[in-house]
């Protein structure tokens, strides 16, 4: 029988310094705030469940409303990378597939760790494109990857 894993073991602790250094990396190129939570499991969609996470972090308060959360629900293999009202404002409506493309794919070989950093520096070039870097930026969202349970 098929252990489930939590969302806390996914990642060991270097793993998880190195999602923390992806996004502080990435951020040093973009206004763009990023984010990672990974939960459990869940029951609902995972879109909709993504974006109330988005505004229990608090990520729609950002000055420029341009966050972005890569959302994993651990045990079902669920998905989606979700951007504030600013990025949907700029950017088609697939924008983020190919995050999610890679991600799947790295999820797949069961390299967690790697899909998520190389997500990350994805979503850190695609943000500094529409919301390059600014001379009086501030870094307003902690980087730690975020938990939940469900």
């Amino acid at each position: 029988m098929n252990q489930v894993l939590a969302a806390e073991d996914l990642l060991t602790e270097a793993e998880r310094l190195r999602v923390r250094d992806a996004i502080a990396a990435a951020e040093k190129r973009t206004s763009g705030e990023i984010r990672v939570h990974l939960e459990d499991h869940i029951e609902d969609e995972v879109l909709d469940h993504a974006a109330f996470i988005f505004e229990e972090l608090g990520m729609h308060r950002t000055r420029d409303r341009n966050g972005v959360l890569i959302y994993l629900s651990v045990a079902d293999r669920k998905l989606a990378v979700i951007g504030d009202d600013a990025i949907d404002q700029r950017v088609p409506d697939n924008f983020w597939n190919d995050v999610l493309g890679l991600l799947k794919l790295h999820l797949v070989a069961g390299r967690a760790a790697d899909g998520l950093v190389e997500a990350v520096h994805m979503v850190g070039e695609k943000l500094r494109t529409h919301f390059p870097l600014k001379v009086d930026d501030s870094d307003e969202l902690p980087n730690d990857i975020s938990y939940g349970r469900r």
